[in-house]
């Protein structure tokens, strides 16, 4: 399922799990939340708007200040996919560009 197409799921509902998310950590609201989080409070706002994911690296952030699972965390949103996949763009290596080294000229040993 693409993140948009979680984001208009019926069973998706990010407001329950920031709502369960304040009041497991005492708090008084979404700014609150933001700053226990350490994120700006715009992310806290598009996601309850439906206009941003609950990202991997939120929902671990989430996990490390309440301490609950990330099962736990991802069934509070509605996320019933049984795994997670991302994206094979992201394990792509990258090319590397090697230059070679100053002072040394291509193909020349170096000393022992």
């Amino acid at each position: 399922m693409k993140s948009s197409e979680q984001l208009n799921s019926p069973d998706y509902d990010p407001n329950q799990l920031l709502g369960a998310l304040i009041e497991k950590l005492h708090l008084k609201n979404d700014a609150a939340l933001s700053r226990a989080l350490e994120v700006a409070p715009p992310v806290i706002s598009k996601i309850r708007h439906r206009r941003l994911p609950v990202g991997a690296s939120l929902l671990i952030r989430m996990h490390e200040v309440c301490d609950l699972s990330i099962a736990d965390l991802r069934e509070l949103m509605g996320d019933r996919r049984g795994k997670f996949r991302i994206s094979d763009k992201q394990f792509k290596p990258k090319a590397v560009h090697t230059a070679p080294h100053a002072g040394t000229s291509q193909g020349a040993a170096h000393p022992a």
